[in-house]
């Protein structure tokens, strides 16, 4: 159990760290929604114009060190 904690971990920083070099490479924004979105897709993720959004809002705001709502 402690292997699938390490791995799960593991997974989830690989993700952050993805999540944080695609937010903050030097693209226009549009371009970087788009890539998330496809990134989501392929994942079997679904989301629309409005949940795209504010997806991106509340990884900026817990980047930033806010509280997303």
């Amino acid at each position: 159990m402690k292997g699938l904690n390490v791995f799960a971990a593991f997974l989830g920083g690989v993700v952050a760290g993805a999540t944080l070099g695609i937010l903050f490479a030097p693209e226009k924004g549009e371009d970087t929604r788009r890539k998330i979105a496809e990134i989501l897709r392929k994942k079997g993720i679904r989301l629309n114009h409005t949940e795209m959004e504010q997806l991106v809002n509340d990884i900026a705001a817990e980047i930033k060190g806010e509280t997303a709502e």
